[in-house]
């Protein structure tokens, strides 16, 4: 349950929802997606360019051509301090939120810091693994439906994806992370050696300061992967019962 309405509902719900509002605005949208990301939406991070009025209202969102996230828990936060940016209106810096099918904040504002050090814009990352997230997320609460009804020897593979997921999404995270130090371009207006970002904690580059941590969807992965373990130990106890 904890799967299914934390990533993969939302996740299916709001498929190719993007693109579609790129091409027609509200036109294309199915209408059950609106009440949907406005219920998912709530106690989520509001930024200070959000038109007044339409915070948390998808459809006003885009009509005043708001800045959109995506509807599933976000897994991980950076936020990153500048001296441009007053601590009045952000307080903790500007905050992005990475999702297993994109991403959430002030992208916009952040892919502007970025490219004054030659980085690419945060879409660049990951274009693979967030377009394959709907079906992967669809395959992993199949694989949790088949554990409970298959009672075979090697039914506790089924969780071997769901308990290996926090780690698989950090490893993604890092890796990505450093592709992006890495492949720094010419057009940056500060020019920095090739580094290592900070995949968890607080790092600096150039004059910004930067703090990355898990979001709330970290941790119900984390309590995921737990339950499966735990039904894994089960199943074994039970096999060797027999």
């Amino acid at each position: 349950m904890l799967l299914l309405f934390c990533f993969t509902i939302p996740t299916v719900a709001f498929y190719k929802v993007p693109e579609q509002i790129k091409r027609s605005g509200v036109q294309e949208v199915p209408s059950f997606v609106f009440p949907m990301w406005n219920l998912y939406q709530k106690g989520r991070y509001v930024s200070p360019y959000t038109p007044a009025g339409a915070a948390g209202d998808l459809r006003q969102l885009v009509v005043r051509k708001g800045e959109i996230g995506m509807m599933s828990f976000p897994i991980w936060y950076v936020t990153l301090e500048a001296p441009n940016y007053p601590k009045e209106a952000f307080p903790k810096g500007i905050p992005v939120y990475f999702h297993l099918d994109g991403f959430s904040g002030d992208v916009h504002e952040m892919n502007i810091i970025n490219h004054f050090i030659g980085m690419y814009p945060m879409e660049a990352g990951a274009p693979m693994e967030r377009a394959l997230s709907p079906f992967i997320l669809v395959a992993v609460s199949l694989m949790l439906v088949l554990f409970f009804v298959f009672r075979g020897r090697w039914s506790p593979l089924l969780l071997v994806t769901p308990i290996l997921f926090p780690l698989g999404f950090f490893a993604f995270y890092a890796g990505w992370l450093y592709w992006y130090g890495h492949n720094l371009q010419e057009w940056g207006m500060f020019k920095v050696k090739p580094f290592m970002p900070t995949a968890l904690g607080d790092g600096r580059v150039a004059q910004f300061t930067t703090h990355s941590y898990p979001a709330i969807g970290f941790y119900v992965l984390l309590i995921i992967s737990v339950l499966c373990l735990l039904a894994v130990l089960s199943r074994k106890k039970e096999t060797w019962q027999r």
